[in-house]
């Protein structure tokens, strides 16, 4: 059994120190060359693509989450390709050599994942999930009409008070 040496662990410590390094250095960059303008409208809170207005507890339109779970499916999709196309040269060549149709069986495989994300896609292009102009519109119409009646409730609080 070898001795233990801390001599043996130092690539991993100069890894942690460059990090550290590369991160604290960005950070210290951007503070001193950085844009100094602060406007109401950056210094806003920004999410989920609505401008923050109202109460924390407002409902979101289901389409967010949707566009977020397809977006998810979409990219595990390329992430088992990849793998799925680095190994099917090899594949292939198994095919040569052994008696079963290795190649020929995984783009089989591939040809029915592909066909079934095409059918969920054309599934959730049919329902309109991508359709963003109308209900985006119908949403910023029933904000506006929100906003316009609460504003106009808060100035007549104020008329009250002042009378």
């Amino acid at each position: 059994m070898s001795e233990f040496s801390l001599l043996d662990y130092a690539p991993i410590g100069v890894m942690f120190l460059v990090a550290i390094g590369f991160a604290a250095s960005q950070i210290l960059v951007t503070q001193l060359i950085g844009p100094r303008k602060r406007t109401a409208t950056k210094l806003m809170p920004y999410e989920s693509g609505k401008d923050p207005v109202g109460s924390a507890r407002d409902r979101f339109s289901i389409k967010f989450y949707t566009v977020a779970v397809i977006f998810l499916l979409f990219d595990i999709e390329v992430l088992f390709m990849i793998p799925f196309a680095v190994a099917f040269k090899y594949l292939l060549a198994q095919e040569k050599i052994s008696p079963i149709a290795f190649g020929t069986i995984a783009f089989l495989e591939i040809l029915v994942f592909i066909g079934t994300l095409i059918v969920g896609y054309i599934y959730v292009w049919k329902k309109g999930t991508f359709d963003w102009g109308v209900q985006a519109r119908a949403e910023a119409r029933t904000e506006a009409k929100q906003m316009a009646k609460e504003n106009k409730q808060q100035r007549i609080k104020e008329i009250q008070r002042a009378a």
